[in-house]
């Protein structure tokens, strides 16, 4: 009679026969895991290419991208030259001509109204702006309500009236150098209307540009025959010229940042309508 094997007293062969079974499963399965993971990885036949195609294993900047980015800044530096020489022509074109109008002696004397010449200049600008807008936009709206142009366009007003009567009094060269002490006024200006803050570092320099112009101005003759009524009121010009135009930047700033859609014409266009009324 055969008599039954308990599995603990089983033969030490059939046991090692058993572990090895389990290892073998074992092993085909990570072999097929192994596998697997090989064509997971491997690079995709394209049927209507008909060849395979390569993972894309290189950096997100292709050349195209490269290429794309050289020529926005190929861009970008070209609109900053046209700017920069626009600039710099039209400011120099503006100053000889102002110069010349103004102080010239005709045959019934000085040019008598400043401003005529402020109210010329801003209608000028409205034709201006109404034919970019009119390019732009194909529309005369801005985003924004009207009334947000006053202030600027009343302390431009006045900007251009002391900078325009101030060349009856003083030179040119200094009216033109007294630009320079307007960092000061901006920055407390932009400090006031727009809450900045600025480096000590800057009022140091503010004020150290602000003291070279006084030299120069302390400095330079006056001409035979001017007093110094005559001489004050010049500076007094100046003062008015560039105080007012030291608030109209920084409101300026201020509407472009309530009001983010207004562009640099329809600026235009509100604060000259503003100033012809």
């Amino acid at each position: 009679e055969a008599k039954e094997i308990s599995p603990i007293e089983q033969p030490e062969s059939a046991t090692i026969a058993a572990k090895d079974r389990d290892d073998s499963v074992a092993s085909e399965m990570d072999g097929r895991d192994s596998r697997i993971a090989e064509l997971e990885k491997a690079p995709m036949l394209d049927p209507e290419k008909g060849r395979v195609e390569k993972s894309d294993t290189s950096s997100p900047e292709t050349p195209a991208a490269a290429k794309k980015e050289e020529k926005n800044k190929a861009a970008d530096a070209a609109a900053f030259a046209f700017c920069f020489v626009g600039l710099q022509v039209s400011y120099l074109t503006w100053g000889f001509v102002q110069e010349k109008v103004m102080t010239k002696e005709y045959t019934t004397g000085k040019f008598p109204s400043a401003t005529f010449c402020v109210f010329s200049n801003r209608v000028l600008a409205i034709v201006v702006a109404m034919a970019a807008m009119g390019i732009q936009h194909r529309s005369l709206k801005i985003p924004a309500p009207f009334y947000a142009f006053a202030p600027c366009s009343i302390s431009n007003t006045l900007s251009s009236y002391g900078q325009y009567e101030a060349l009856h009094y003083v030179s040119f060269g200094l009216q033109t150098l007294s630009k320079s002490t307007k960092v000061i006024p901006v920055m407390l200006m932009g400090k006031l209307l727009n809450k900045k803050s600025y480096k000590w570092i800057e009022y140091v320099e503010a004020l150290m540009i602000s003291f070279g112009v006084s030299l120069f101005s302390f400095s330079e003759k006056s001409a035979p025959g001017d007093d110094k009524t005559t001489e004050l009121l010049g500076y007094a010009m100046i003062a008015l010229y560039i105080g007012a135009d030291s608030f109209t930047s920084q409101w300026q700033t201020k509407v472009y940042k309530a009001h983010p859609g207004v562009d640099q014409f329809q600026m235009m266009f509100g604060v000259n309508t503003w100033s012809i009324l």
